[in-house]
Protein backbone atom coordinates (compact mmCIF):
# COMPACT_ATOMS: atom_id res chain seq x y z
CA UNK A 1 0.00 0.00 0.00
CA UNK A 2 1.13 3.63 -0.79
CA UNK A 3 -0.11 7.24 -0.73
CA UNK A 4 -0.36 8.06 -4.21
CA UNK A 5 -3.66 8.08 -5.48
CA UNK A 6 -5.80 9.79 -7.99
CA UNK A 7 -7.71 12.27 -6.44
CA UNK A 8 -10.14 14.38 -9.48
CA UNK A 9 -8.02 13.29 -12.25
CA UNK A 10 -4.95 14.36 -10.59
CA UNK A 11 -2.26 12.28 -8.78
CA UNK A 12 -1.64 13.18 -5.76
CA UNK A 13 1.66 12.11 -2.75
CA UNK A 14 -0.75 12.01 -0.07
CA UNK A 15 -3.15 15.80 0.31
CA UNK A 16 -0.59 17.33 -2.18
CA UNK A 17 -1.14 17.37 -6.00
CA UNK A 18 1.91 16.56 -8.02
CA UNK A 19 1.87 19.39 -10.41
CA UNK A 20 2.03 21.50 -7.47
CA UNK A 21 5.09 20.66 -6.45
CA UNK A 22 6.17 20.83 -10.01
CA UNK A 23 5.39 24.21 -10.51
CA UNK A 24 7.76 24.80 -7.01
CA UNK A 25 10.83 22.71 -7.68
CA UNK A 26 11.09 21.93 -11.35
CA UNK A 27 11.16 18.81 -13.10
CA UNK A 28 13.12 15.81 -12.56
CA UNK A 29 12.15 15.14 -8.89
CA UNK A 30 11.40 12.99 -6.09
CA UNK A 31 9.11 12.73 -3.81
CA UNK A 32 8.28 11.09 -0.34
CA UNK A 33 5.06 9.47 1.47
CA UNK A 34 5.58 10.13 5.10
CA UNK A 35 2.82 8.33 5.96
CA UNK A 36 3.90 5.51 3.50
CA UNK A 37 7.41 5.35 4.69
CA UNK A 38 5.62 5.44 8.60
CA UNK A 39 3.37 2.47 7.79
CA UNK A 40 5.99 0.34 6.00
CA UNK A 41 8.08 0.40 9.11
CA UNK A 42 5.40 -0.73 11.72
CA UNK A 43 4.02 -3.77 9.79
CA UNK A 44 7.54 -4.84 9.86
CA UNK A 45 7.88 -3.80 13.71
CA UNK A 46 4.61 -5.49 14.36
CA UNK A 47 6.10 -9.40 12.40
CA UNK A 48 8.07 -9.83 14.73
CA UNK A 49 5.85 -8.37 17.58
CA UNK A 50 6.33 -11.13 21.01
CA UNK A 51 9.46 -11.24 20.21
CA UNK A 52 12.99 -9.68 21.41
CA UNK A 53 13.62 -7.31 18.24
CA UNK A 54 15.05 -4.66 16.59
CA UNK A 55 13.97 -3.23 13.04
CA UNK A 56 17.41 -1.79 11.35
CA UNK A 57 16.59 0.34 8.18
CA UNK A 58 18.78 -0.64 5.21
CA UNK A 59 19.85 3.07 4.75
CA UNK A 60 21.60 2.50 1.74
CA UNK A 61 18.05 2.17 -0.27
CA UNK A 62 17.59 5.92 1.00
CA UNK A 63 19.71 7.99 3.42
CA UNK A 64 18.08 11.35 3.26
CA UNK A 65 18.32 12.94 6.78
CA UNK A 66 14.53 13.50 6.65
CA UNK A 67 13.92 9.93 5.78
CA UNK A 68 15.81 8.75 8.22
CA UNK A 69 15.00 11.64 11.46
CA UNK A 70 11.08 10.10 10.09
CA UNK A 71 12.16 6.48 10.85
CA UNK A 72 14.18 6.72 13.53
CA UNK A 73 11.44 8.40 15.54
CA UNK A 74 9.15 5.59 15.34
CA UNK A 75 11.96 3.81 17.26
CA UNK A 76 13.86 2.70 13.96
CA UNK A 77 17.47 1.72 14.14
CA UNK A 78 19.86 1.57 11.35
CA UNK A 79 21.86 -0.75 9.12
CA UNK A 80 25.05 1.27 7.60
CA UNK A 81 28.06 0.41 5.68
CA UNK A 82 30.06 3.32 5.28
CA UNK A 83 31.35 6.18 7.66
CA UNK A 84 29.32 8.45 5.44
CA UNK A 85 25.97 6.70 6.48
CA UNK A 86 27.41 6.19 9.84
CA UNK A 87 27.72 9.81 10.39
CA UNK A 88 24.29 10.20 8.86
CA UNK A 89 22.56 8.10 11.43
CA UNK A 90 24.33 9.89 14.40
CA UNK A 91 23.38 13.40 12.84
CA UNK A 92 19.18 12.28 13.13
CA UNK A 93 19.96 11.21 16.55
CA UNK A 94 20.36 7.78 16.15
CA UNK A 95 22.40 6.07 19.64
CA UNK A 96 25.10 4.11 18.52
CA UNK A 97 23.74 0.86 20.84
CA UNK A 98 21.44 1.08 17.84
CA UNK A 99 23.49 1.28 14.89
CA UNK A 100 24.92 -1.75 13.08
CA UNK A 101 27.72 -1.36 10.73
CA UNK A 102 27.95 -3.86 7.58
CA UNK A 103 29.60 -3.91 4.65
CA UNK A 104 32.83 -6.09 3.11
CA UNK A 105 35.20 -3.49 3.14
CA UNK A 106 35.46 -1.91 6.58
CA UNK A 107 38.74 0.55 6.94
CA UNK A 108 40.78 1.39 9.55
CA UNK A 109 39.32 5.05 9.60
CA UNK A 110 36.08 3.44 9.98
CA UNK A 111 36.20 1.00 12.90
CA UNK A 112 38.24 3.68 14.56
CA UNK A 113 35.33 6.09 14.04
CA UNK A 114 32.30 4.09 14.72
CA UNK A 115 34.21 2.35 17.88
CA UNK A 116 34.58 6.05 19.33
CA UNK A 117 31.23 7.22 18.53
CA UNK A 118 29.62 3.59 19.67
CA UNK A 119 28.36 0.73 17.60
CA UNK A 120 25.51 -2.21 18.44
CA UNK A 121 27.40 -4.35 16.57
CA UNK A 122 30.15 -5.00 13.59
CA UNK A 123 28.71 -7.59 11.06
CA UNK A 124 32.42 -9.05 10.07
CA UNK A 125 33.22 -10.47 6.33
CA UNK A 126 36.15 -11.99 6.44
CA UNK A 127 38.86 -13.13 9.05
CA UNK A 128 41.15 -10.12 7.92
CA UNK A 129 38.60 -8.02 9.24
CA UNK A 130 38.33 -9.36 12.39
CA UNK A 131 42.21 -9.26 12.52
CA UNK A 132 42.08 -5.42 11.82
CA UNK A 133 39.03 -4.73 14.05
CA UNK A 134 40.56 -6.57 17.08
CA UNK A 135 44.03 -4.78 16.78
CA UNK A 136 42.14 -1.67 16.32
CA UNK A 137 39.98 -1.87 19.44
CA UNK A 138 42.61 -3.18 21.47
CA UNK A 139 44.66 0.21 20.50
CA UNK A 140 41.58 1.70 21.77
CA UNK A 141 41.03 -0.32 24.85
CA UNK A 142 37.92 -0.94 23.61
CA UNK A 143 35.45 -4.18 23.46
CA UNK A 144 33.34 -4.75 20.55
CA UNK A 145 30.17 -6.68 20.13
CA UNK A 146 30.82 -8.65 16.06
CA UNK A 147 28.24 -11.32 15.00
CA UNK A 148 29.75 -12.90 11.60
CA UNK A 149 28.15 -13.02 8.28
CA UNK A 150 28.23 -16.57 6.84
CA UNK A 151 27.41 -17.39 3.60
CA UNK A 152 25.18 -20.14 3.52
CA UNK A 153 25.02 -20.98 -0.13
CA UNK A 154 21.13 -20.29 -0.95
CA UNK A 155 20.23 -19.29 -3.95
CA UNK A 156 17.93 -16.52 -3.52
CA UNK A 157 16.20 -16.31 -6.66
CA UNK A 158 16.61 -12.67 -7.38
CA UNK A 159 18.57 -10.59 -10.11
CA UNK A 160 22.50 -12.08 -9.88
CA UNK A 161 23.36 -8.34 -9.37
CA UNK A 162 21.83 -8.62 -6.49
CA UNK A 163 21.91 -12.03 -5.05
CA UNK A 164 24.52 -12.18 -1.98
CA UNK A 165 24.18 -15.37 -0.01
CA UNK A 166 25.70 -17.96 -2.82
CA UNK A 167 28.91 -19.26 -2.28
CA UNK A 168 30.57 -17.48 -5.50
CA UNK A 169 29.25 -14.44 -4.18
CA UNK A 170 31.82 -11.84 -2.07
CA UNK A 171 29.57 -11.91 0.93
CA UNK A 172 30.37 -13.25 4.41
CA UNK A 173 32.51 -16.35 5.27
CA UNK A 174 31.44 -19.79 4.09
CA UNK A 175 29.03 -21.58 6.87
CA UNK A 176 31.22 -24.65 6.93
CA UNK A 177 34.07 -22.33 7.88
CA UNK A 178 31.88 -20.97 10.88
CA UNK A 179 32.90 -22.79 13.83
CA UNK A 180 36.64 -22.21 13.12
CA UNK A 181 36.00 -18.41 12.79
CA UNK A 182 34.31 -18.48 15.74
CA UNK A 183 36.63 -20.22 17.84
CA UNK A 184 39.43 -17.61 16.69
CA UNK A 185 37.42 -14.51 17.15
CA UNK A 186 36.94 -16.14 21.07
CA UNK A 187 40.45 -15.96 21.44
CA UNK A 188 41.35 -12.28 20.10
CA UNK A 189 41.39 -8.74 22.44
CA UNK A 190 38.57 -6.58 22.29
CA UNK A 191 36.35 -8.73 20.31
CA UNK A 192 32.71 -10.08 22.18
CA UNK A 193 30.89 -12.59 19.98
CA UNK A 194 27.64 -11.85 20.49
CA UNK A 195 25.62 -13.67 17.34
CA UNK A 196 25.43 -14.39 13.69
CA UNK A 197 24.51 -12.59 10.94
CA UNK A 198 23.23 -13.82 7.50
CA UNK A 199 22.05 -11.85 4.11
CA UNK A 200 21.29 -14.00 0.77
CA UNK A 201 19.74 -11.07 -1.45
CA UNK A 202 17.94 -8.27 -2.38
CA UNK A 203 14.13 -8.07 -3.66
CA UNK A 204 13.41 -11.58 -2.67
CA UNK A 205 9.63 -12.66 -3.52
CA UNK A 206 9.93 -16.05 -2.74
CA UNK A 207 9.66 -17.00 0.97
CA UNK A 208 11.53 -20.70 0.94
CA UNK A 209 15.31 -19.09 0.65
CA UNK A 210 14.53 -17.39 3.75
CA UNK A 211 13.77 -20.54 5.49
CA UNK A 212 16.27 -22.57 4.21
CA UNK A 213 19.16 -19.90 5.38
CA UNK A 214 17.42 -19.40 8.54
CA UNK A 215 17.83 -23.16 9.18
CA UNK A 216 21.01 -23.33 8.52
CA UNK A 217 21.26 -20.75 11.03
CA UNK A 218 19.36 -22.05 13.50
CA UNK A 219 21.77 -25.31 13.14
CA UNK A 220 24.50 -23.29 13.22
CA UNK A 221 23.25 -21.62 17.00
CA UNK A 222 23.09 -24.78 18.00
CA UNK A 223 26.63 -26.14 17.39
CA UNK A 224 28.32 -22.59 18.48
CA UNK A 225 26.81 -22.43 21.72
CA UNK A 226 27.92 -26.09 22.49
CA UNK A 227 31.39 -24.93 21.61
CA UNK A 228 30.83 -22.46 24.19
CA UNK A 229 29.95 -19.05 22.49
CA UNK A 230 27.01 -17.46 23.52
CA UNK A 231 24.59 -16.87 20.80
CA UNK A 232 22.13 -14.35 21.61
CA UNK A 233 21.83 -12.07 18.81
CA UNK A 234 21.01 -13.21 15.23
CA UNK A 235 21.04 -10.55 12.76
CA UNK A 236 18.74 -12.13 9.41
CA UNK A 237 19.39 -9.17 7.07
CA UNK A 238 16.40 -7.57 4.90
CA UNK A 239 15.64 -8.09 1.28
CA UNK A 240 11.94 -8.82 1.08
CA UNK A 241 10.69 -7.70 -2.29
CA UNK A 242 8.43 -4.94 -3.68
CA UNK A 243 5.68 -5.30 -6.45
CA UNK A 244 7.48 -3.33 -8.86
CA UNK A 245 5.00 -4.69 -11.62
CA UNK A 246 1.18 -3.84 -9.87
CA UNK A 247 -0.42 -6.32 -12.57
CA UNK A 248 1.77 -9.27 -11.10
CA UNK A 249 1.49 -10.87 -8.32
CA UNK A 250 2.52 -9.02 -5.14
CA UNK A 251 5.60 -10.45 -3.16
CA UNK A 252 5.05 -12.37 0.65
CA UNK A 253 4.57 -9.59 3.39
CA UNK A 254 6.04 -8.56 6.27
CA UNK A 255 3.58 -10.49 8.68
CA UNK A 256 4.50 -14.07 6.63
CA UNK A 257 8.07 -13.19 6.48
CA UNK A 258 8.02 -13.29 10.35
CA UNK A 259 5.91 -16.10 10.83
CA UNK A 260 8.92 -17.97 9.13
CA UNK A 261 11.56 -16.11 11.58
CA UNK A 262 9.13 -17.64 14.74
CA UNK A 263 8.97 -21.66 12.91
CA UNK A 264 12.77 -21.25 12.04
CA UNK A 265 14.74 -19.67 14.79
CA UNK A 266 12.12 -18.33 17.12
CA UNK A 267 12.42 -21.25 19.87
CA UNK A 268 16.18 -19.99 20.56
CA UNK A 269 16.01 -17.32 22.59
CA UNK A 270 17.66 -14.48 20.72
CA UNK A 271 17.22 -11.28 20.01
CA UNK A 272 16.15 -10.91 16.16
CA UNK A 273 17.47 -7.85 14.00
CA UNK A 274 16.33 -7.47 10.88
CA UNK A 275 17.33 -4.96 8.20
CA UNK A 276 14.68 -3.82 5.62
CA UNK A 277 15.37 -0.88 2.98
CA UNK A 278 13.50 -1.39 -0.34
CA UNK A 279 10.17 -2.59 1.18
CA UNK A 280 10.24 0.63 4.09
CA UNK A 281 11.11 2.76 0.99
CA UNK A 282 10.72 1.67 -2.20
CA UNK A 283 6.87 2.37 -2.53
CA UNK A 284 7.15 5.24 -0.81
CA UNK A 285 8.59 7.11 -3.45
CA UNK A 286 7.79 8.33 -7.15
CA UNK A 287 10.22 9.81 -9.50
CA UNK A 288 8.11 12.96 -11.93
CA UNK A 289 9.06 14.07 -14.78
CA UNK A 290 8.16 15.85 -18.27
CA UNK A 291 7.92 15.21 -21.15
CA UNK A 292 10.10 17.68 -23.44
CA UNK A 293 9.78 15.63 -26.97
CA UNK A 294 6.98 12.91 -28.86
CA UNK A 295 9.71 11.34 -31.65
CA UNK A 296 7.79 9.42 -34.46
CA UNK A 297 10.60 6.98 -35.59
CA UNK A 298 11.19 4.12 -37.26
CA UNK A 299 8.34 1.63 -36.09
CA UNK A 300 7.98 2.94 -33.23
CA UNK A 301 7.44 6.19 -31.22
CA UNK A 302 9.51 7.79 -28.40
CA UNK A 303 8.53 9.96 -25.29
CA UNK A 304 11.82 11.46 -24.81
CA UNK A 305 11.85 12.60 -20.81
CA UNK A 306 13.53 15.37 -18.62
CA UNK A 307 14.64 12.54 -16.39
CA UNK A 308 17.33 10.34 -17.16
CA UNK A 309 19.69 7.18 -16.27
CA UNK A 310 21.49 9.16 -14.32
CA UNK A 311 18.75 10.06 -12.11
CA UNK A 312 16.78 7.12 -11.92
CA UNK A 313 19.70 3.99 -12.91
CA UNK A 314 17.98 1.28 -11.64
CA UNK A 315 16.26 0.42 -15.71
CA UNK A 316 19.80 0.79 -17.31
CA UNK A 317 21.74 -1.43 -14.77
CA UNK A 318 19.01 -4.00 -13.87
CA UNK A 319 16.86 -4.09 -16.58
CA UNK A 320 14.30 -3.31 -13.97
CA UNK A 321 10.21 -2.38 -14.47
CA UNK A 322 8.86 0.24 -12.66
CA UNK A 323 5.56 1.41 -13.76
CA UNK A 324 5.28 4.70 -15.16
CA UNK A 325 1.55 6.66 -15.03
CA UNK A 326 0.71 10.21 -16.46
CA UNK A 327 -0.02 12.31 -13.42
CA UNK A 328 -2.93 13.70 -15.56
CA UNK A 329 -5.52 10.26 -15.56
CA UNK A 330 -6.45 9.73 -18.31
CA UNK A 331 -10.16 8.94 -19.39
CA UNK A 332 -11.40 5.54 -19.15
CA UNK A 333 -11.73 5.04 -22.94
CA UNK A 334 -8.56 6.82 -23.64
CA UNK A 335 -6.67 4.98 -26.29
CA UNK A 336 -3.51 3.38 -25.46
CA UNK A 337 -0.65 2.89 -27.33
CA UNK A 338 3.05 1.19 -27.20
CA UNK A 339 6.37 3.96 -26.29
CA UNK A 340 9.81 3.82 -25.62
CA UNK A 341 10.17 6.25 -22.97
CA UNK A 342 13.80 7.34 -23.04
CA UNK A 343 16.07 9.82 -21.51
CA UNK A 344 18.16 13.39 -22.98
CA UNK A 345 21.55 11.19 -22.13
CA UNK A 346 23.55 9.62 -24.82
CA UNK A 347 24.16 6.70 -24.49
CA UNK A 348 21.22 3.37 -25.67
CA UNK A 349 20.94 2.54 -22.17
CA UNK A 350 19.44 5.50 -21.28
CA UNK A 351 15.96 3.71 -21.45
CA UNK A 352 13.42 3.36 -19.10
CA UNK A 353 10.97 1.48 -20.72
CA UNK A 354 10.16 -0.03 -24.36
CA UNK A 355 7.24 -0.46 -25.91
CA UNK A 356 5.17 0.52 -22.61
CA UNK A 357 1.57 1.33 -23.36
CA UNK A 358 0.76 4.77 -22.46
CA UNK A 359 -2.31 6.93 -23.69
CA UNK A 360 -0.96 9.86 -25.77
CA UNK A 361 1.50 12.02 -24.46
CA UNK A 362 2.88 15.20 -25.98
CA UNK A 363 5.59 18.14 -24.60
CA UNK A 364 5.47 19.04 -21.09
CA UNK A 365 2.96 16.71 -19.66
CA UNK A 366 3.93 15.21 -16.47
CA UNK A 367 5.04 11.45 -15.98
CA UNK A 368 5.18 9.62 -12.82
CA UNK A 369 7.80 6.64 -11.90
CA UNK A 370 6.32 4.29 -9.35
CA UNK A 371 8.07 2.32 -6.71
CA UNK A 372 11.48 4.64 -6.93
CA UNK A 373 12.24 5.25 -2.95
CA UNK A 374 14.61 3.28 -2.62
CA UNK A 375 17.54 3.17 -4.38
CA UNK A 376 17.15 6.08 -6.64
CA UNK A 377 18.22 9.37 -5.50
CA UNK A 378 21.21 7.84 -3.21
CA UNK A 379 22.41 5.96 -6.72
CA UNK A 380 22.36 9.01 -8.39
CA UNK A 381 24.89 10.81 -10.27
CA UNK A 382 25.57 14.28 -12.37
CA UNK A 383 26.52 11.99 -15.19
CA UNK A 384 26.60 14.70 -18.47
CA UNK A 385 26.77 17.17 -15.86
CA UNK A 386 22.99 17.03 -15.17
CA UNK A 387 22.52 18.20 -11.69
CA UNK A 388 21.14 15.98 -8.97
CA UNK A 389 17.85 16.08 -9.11
CA UNK A 390 15.78 17.21 -5.97
CA UNK A 391 13.93 15.31 -2.86
CA UNK A 392 10.97 16.30 -1.37
CA UNK A 393 8.97 14.80 1.36
CA UNK A 394 5.46 15.12 1.90
CA UNK A 395 3.23 15.20 5.04
CA UNK A 396 -0.64 15.63 4.77
CA UNK A 397 -1.07 18.64 2.77
CA UNK A 398 2.36 20.07 3.38
CA UNK A 399 5.59 18.98 0.80
CA UNK A 400 9.00 20.48 1.82
CA UNK A 401 12.05 20.04 -0.44
CA UNK A 402 14.84 18.04 1.99
CA UNK A 403 17.49 18.01 -0.74
CA UNK A 404 17.44 21.08 -3.14
CA UNK A 405 19.08 20.73 -6.73
CA UNK A 406 22.16 22.38 -6.90
CA UNK A 407 23.17 24.68 -9.24
CA UNK A 408 25.62 24.92 -11.69
CA UNK A 409 27.28 27.12 -10.38
CA UNK A 410 28.24 25.09 -7.30
CA UNK A 411 28.44 22.16 -9.76
CA UNK A 412 31.37 24.07 -11.45
CA UNK A 413 32.81 25.40 -8.03
CA UNK A 414 33.86 21.86 -6.92
CA UNK A 415 36.48 21.42 -9.30
CA UNK A 416 39.70 23.61 -9.20
CA UNK A 417 41.78 24.11 -11.70
CA UNK A 418 45.84 24.38 -10.79
CA UNK A 419 47.51 27.59 -10.82
CA UNK A 420 49.93 25.84 -13.28
CA UNK A 421 46.72 25.59 -15.85
CA UNK A 422 45.92 29.37 -15.65
CA UNK A 423 48.44 30.68 -17.24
Amino acid sequence: MDHFIYRNGILHAEDVALPDIAAAVGTPFYVYSAATLTRHFRVFDEALEGMDHLVCYAMKANSNLAVLKLLADQGAGMDVVSSGEYLRAKAVGVPGDKIVFSGVGKTREEMELVIKGGIRQFNVESEPELYLLSKVASELGATVPITVRVNPDVDAKTHAKIATGKSENKFGIPIAKARAVYAEAAKLPGIEVVGIDVHIGSQLTDLTPYRTAFEKVKELTLELRADGHDIRRLDLGGGLGIPYERSNEAPPLPMEYGQVVRETVGDLGCEIEIEPGRLIAGNAGLMVSSVIYRKNGEGRDFLILDAAMNDLIRPAMYEAHHDIVPVIEPLAAAEQTPVDIVGPVCESGDTFAKQRNLPHMGDGDLIAFRSAGAYGAVMASEYNSRPLIPEVLVMGDQFAVIRARPTFEEMLNRDKIPEWLQN
